[in-house]
């Protein structure tokens, strides 16, 4: 066979002609099937045709604030169909959209809205306040509603040239860092259209299926599977948060693809199928993150939505690889939860000095392949750390079996997931050591029924003047809700457990907690108490 040649002079259109993007496959999408439904709120649906139009407006809209392509436009808001639309414009535009998470604490906001320093923010009526609290300086804003609006009315809808390009960044989501702080985690179109394409070969989502936007757009669960509906032809129903009434009622009249379930909703989800005895239309797969879901539920959820769960492991920076290829049968409680490699990735294991280990024994998981993100924004150093050797690396400890399935052992990078999120130790102790009179503090993961895990706090005070109720004030003003630790437990400097550099043992901790019984009400007694309290 020949290989195929190409002239020097038609290079670069052979390169264009293979650059679709989130923007581009959308527009088609409209041109084909202008009449079909895209969007469905509690307002009137919105066609693909209408949609285009509406996001051609707002083209015109941002590019009347000077947006062009590679700017930051940041975005704070609920769940509505204008989100979808600003994201679609971005996409055409070559903008990158950072999705602002309204559930954190002003300064925590404050410090995610400086970091990518973007041209314009865009706020709906809910969250101006909060906008206002995080003090972020003299941005142009733009607010959903009627301001956006009268703008529109007044913008051009013809069709954009698409200026993005694949590798150019299209989202911004926010993942917990290590230091405390959040990083801002650059999705480029590439790696949403090849997440679009995993979705599909591991998942079974069709072309066209409908998907029920509850999670946050701010998360990835929220985001990915609303985009990749729309560029495929299919609708997405917008459901402004978590409501099981709601998502019980589209569930009886809409046939879905991967209806998204997360830990701590399942419950109460569970209750609104039996109280309203929904028959579903049809859904092929439920759920998300197994390991933080009580098997009992998992087996429950499942057959009333007669569709399996899915196993999985994925993450912000990978999308739903790199070990999601597998699910859990109808009415099966789980017994065991190994997890099976996506396809579309490579991986590895390795050990501290990055070479792979052998079948059964724990290593890190390494992660190479078309879903991978784009590092993260202006973090140059952790991006060279994180990206040593041309894998990513997750921070997350596995074995493979012997029949090639991996177990996941643990965090190598301790980290709290609960409910869905993600949860950093350092970011609780940096506001609990801010207090002078803590001489020291850890934080540590519980298992908790509902959530899956929450964060306890585990404290050695200087001042006996010190108490729970102290510290709980200041994470309430500094941190996310689901941040705050649900205990405070209050021990000597000296019973903190070390290692030999003295770092306080996470594990020791953890260990020695859920030895303790917890008091009536969630917090233990410890919490209660300003005196210390004997670690061992």
């Amino acid at each position: 066979m020949r290989r195929a040649t190409i002239l020097p002079g038609v290079a670069l259109a052979v390169l264009a002609a293979g650059r679709s993007t989130v923007g581009s496959l959308f527009r088609d999408r409209a041109r084909l099937h202008p009449d079909r439904p895209a969007v469905e709120t509690a307002g009137p649906t919105l066609t693909y045709g209408a949609l285009n139009e509406r996001v051609n407006r707002v083209v015109d809209v941002l590019r009347g604030f000077g947006v062009a392509r590679g700017d930051r436009v940041a975005v704070l808001s609920e769940n509505r169909a204008e989100y979808l639309a600003l994201e679609l414009a971005c996409a055409k535009l070559g903008t990158i959209l950072a999705c602002q998470n309204w559930r954190l604490a002003p300064p925590e906001l404050k410090h995610c809205v400086g970091l990518v320093s973007p041209r314009l923010v865009v706020v709906s009526e809910r969250h101006v306040e909060l906008l206002a609290r995080a003090e972020v300086g003299s941005i142009p804003t733009v607010r959903l509603g009627p301001e956006l609006e009268e703008r529109l009315g007044q913008a051009r809808g013809h069709e954009p040239e698409i200026a993005a390009e694949p590798e150019d960044g299209l989202l911004i989501l926010y993942t917990s860092g290590t230091t405390g702080l959040p990083k801002g985690a650059v999705i480029s179109h590439r790696a949403e259209i090849a997440r679009y394409l995993v979705y599909g070969a591991d998942l079974g989502v069709r072309p066209g299926d409908t998907s029920l936007a509850w999670p946050p757009f701010f998360h990835m669960a929220g985001t990915e599977p609303a985009l990749g509906a729309l560029v495929t032809g299919g609708k997405v129903i917008v459901v402004d948060g978590f409501k099981p009434d709601e998502i019980a009622f589209h569930v009886g009249h809409e046939p879905f693809g991967h209806l998204v379930l997360m830990p701590g909703m399942i419950e109460p989800l569970i209750a609104e199928l039996r109280k309203r005895s929904v028959r579903p239309v049809g859904v092929r797969l439920c759920g998300a993150m197994a390991d933080l879901v009580p098997a009992h539920q998992i087996a429950e959820v499942t057959t009333l939505l007669g569709a399996p769960y899915l196993n999985s492991f994925g993450s912000t920076e990978t999308g739903v690889p790199p070990a999601s290829g597998n699910q859990i049968p109808v009415g099966e409680v789980p017994l065991r939860l190994s997890k099976r490699q996506n396809t579309f990735c490579e991986v590895r294991l390795v050990d501290a000095e990055d070479r792979d280990v052998p079948i059964g024994t724990p290593g890190e998981l390494l992660f190479r392949g078309p879903t991978l993100f784009s590092g993260y924004w202006n973090a140059p150093e952790t991006n060279a750390e994180d990206f040593r050797g041309g894998w990513f690396h997750m921070g997350d400890m596995f074995v493979r079996n012997a029949d090639g399935s991996l177990d996941f052992v643990d965090r190598v990078k301790y980290m709290i997931k609960s409910g869905g999120e993600n949860i950093y130790p350092a970011e609780i102790e940096r506001v609990l050591l801010a207090d002078p009179r803590v001489a020291d503090a850890v934080v540590v993961r519980r298992p908790d029924a509902k959530w899956g895990e929450v964060p306890v706090a585990v404290v050695a005070p200087k001042d006996a003047t010190l108490t729970s109720a102290d510290l709980l004030a200041r994470c309430h003003a500094a941190l996310a809700g689901y941040k705050q630790p649900k205990d405070i437990v209050f021990v000597t400097l000296d019973e903190l457990p070390r290692s030999t550099t003295g770092k306080i043992q996470r594990h020791q901790v953890e260990a020695w907690l859920r030895q303790r019984p917890a008091a009536p009400g969630g917090r233990s007694a410890a919490s209660r108490q300003a005196g210390p309290l004997p670690l061992s």
